[in-house]
């Protein structure tokens, strides 16, 4: 038969001594209710009450030291476990036997709660006892459970869970079944460190010679929890409503360091209230008591402080200011209708043939050194704004380059490849201005990436080669395209070959673009 009547009758006395706790703490009112003032002193529901009694950061005595968010407790527990008279807590193979009616019952507990009103918890309990012939025996439970509590100092809790008795003995064997267990109780926090709690639980499990039947197993626990996680209160602060620097009247401050206009930041210059400065522009209003320098000529124009608030024109809105308003003659623009950089102070840059370089007498370089013919965009002197072809001798060693030859599957230049590449040399030397990319090229035999790595590698010698005879290493770029870009069909072995090839290609900009 179930127990929970037992179980409920305890928890409501349980209860009512929390109640009457709290009652006592915190001040009854007539008529045996508990009200609390309110904060202009008016008596809650009308009836005669006391002020409950507060710590020093004004909390109520039954917040005081209540649970909070992402709080852990580690306990230990006694008391006492009512096994039931039709257990099945032993091995089928031995004879059945009771365990006496009470047995003790110790353990160690650990909770965590990342709510104030909720938590979960694991337990492990031994209970030592007798069978009713006196024969030794022990009982265990290992079990978790979910918590919920009223967040008070004296705080009401219901829990459930399930879990695991199991026992050992010398008469009835070892056996362990499931277990559903569920109750409540109530804990008292001591202070912030430690609390009392008392549990009142029903363990239900198998039920002996009964087919799916289930018994009771009561437990009465009397336990004592460390907590863990709580915030630390941080001391008493002085107020600065407004957060100036100057603290709101009446704490008992020095009078230099009370705000006069504690809602609104102010300088402490000015007893924390704040200056007007009408136009945002980082200048007072006049008439504040502000310094001469800081007061605004134009207090509803904003301008920098260069000017004492006052705007500046530009009218061409390039960065300098018109004429004639007190500035620096540098800081001026020439042409204020005309927006222009700061190279021409404020004109437009002239470029007659219209191919981005500026025409001369601008004191801009590199300037156009043909202003009236545009330049030829070819990466052949395209810095000095002239037209001009590529000379035939440059233009032979752009592309492909016949004659730059390599040992199989290596990145070593054959001897036979000397001619043309001092041949290259020679060019360089010829034309100083000119800059080149070496690109290196396979066929697809064999893998990307190792065709990808050869090319890089073979580019990378035809570099040195150059660089060996003299040829400045900035004028030259490499770049290993492996086979992503063939010229022929590498179905073929004439494909193959056209390419496994060297190019040269022109680079934009000479060395002084560089």
């Amino acid at each position: 038969m179930s127990k929970l009547p037992a179980i409920a009758s305890v928890f409501a006395l349980t209860l009512a001594s929390a109640d009457a706790a709290a009652a006592e703490e915190g001040g009854a009112s007539a008529g045996g209710k508990v009200s609390l003032s309110t904060k202009d002193g008016a008596k809650a529901e009308g009836k005669k009450s006391k002020s409950a009694k507060s710590d020093q950061s004004g909390k109520p005595w039954i917040k005081r030291y209540a649970p909070e968010r992402m709080m852990m407790e580690v306990g230990v527990f006694g008391g006492v476990l009512l096994p039931s008279q039709q257990h099945e807590l032993y091995d089928p193979n031995n004879t059945y036997l009771r365990y006496k009616r009470i047995a003790p019952d110790i353990g160690l507990r650990f909770a965590f709660y990342p709510l104030r009103v909720f938590g979960l918890e694991v337990e492990g309990a031994v209970m030592p006892t007798k069978t009713e012939t006196d024969g030794g025996a022990v009982l265990y439970g290992i079990r978790g459970h979910a918590i919920a509590q009223i967040p008070w100092r004296i705080a009401p809790f219901a829990l459930i869970g399930i879990g695991a008795l199991g026992s050992s003995s010398g008469e009835l064997g070892s056996d362990i079944d499931p277990a559903l267990h569920y109750g409540g109780g109530v804990k008292f926090f001591i202070n912030n460190l430690l609390a009392i709690r008392l549990d009142v639980r029903d363990n239900v499990s198998a039920a002996h010679q009964i087919e799916n039947g289930r018994t009771n197993h009561v437990e009465i626990l009397l336990g004592l929890s460390a907590t863990l996680g709580r915030k630390k209160e941080a001391p008493k602060k002085l107020i600065d409503s407004d957060g100036d620097g100057l603290y709101d009247p009446g704490q008992g401050v020095p009078k230099k360091d009370e705000d006069k206009c504690p809602n609104e930041p102010g300088p402490r210059s000015n007893q924390g209230c704040p200056l007007v400065d009408s136009d945002g522009d980082g200048l007072w209003d006049p008439g504040q008591g502000a310094p001469a320098e800081e007061e605004d000529k134009c207090p509803n124009e904003p301008g920098p402080k260069e000017t004492q608030g006052c705007p500046l024109i530009d009218s061409d809105g390039d960065g300098f200011y018109d004429p004639g308003q007190g500035l620096p003659a540098d800081q001026e623009d020439k042409c204020p209708n005309e927006p222009g950089p700061k190279e021409t102070q404020g004109c437009p840059i002239k470029d007659t043939d219209g191919d981005g370089l500026p025409d001369p007498g601008q004191g801009i370089t590199p300037d156009d050194k043909c202003p009236t013919e545009p330049e030829t965009d070819n990466n052949y002197q395209d810095e000095d704004g002239c037209p001009d072809e590529v000379p035939k001798a440059v233009t032979k060693f752009t592309g492909a380059i016949r004659g730059i030859n390599f040992d199989v599957d290596k990145d070593t230049i054959k001897k036979n490849s000397t001619k043309t590449l001092d041949a290259a040399v020679q060019v360089l030397k010829d034309f100083p201005d000119v800059r080149i990319e070496i690109s290196g090229h396979t066929d697809s035999d064999g893998s990307a990436d190792h065709n990808r790595d050869l090319s890089r590698r073979r580019a990378e010698a035809v570099k040195q080669y150059l660089v060996d005879k003299g040829i400045e290493g900035k004028r030259i770029e490499t770049r290993g395209a492996g086979p992503d870009e063939p010229v022929a069909d590498n179905k073929t072995a004439r494909g193959k070959a056209q390419n496994r090839r060297i190019e040269f290609k022109l680079l934009k900009g000479g060395l002084e673009s560089k």
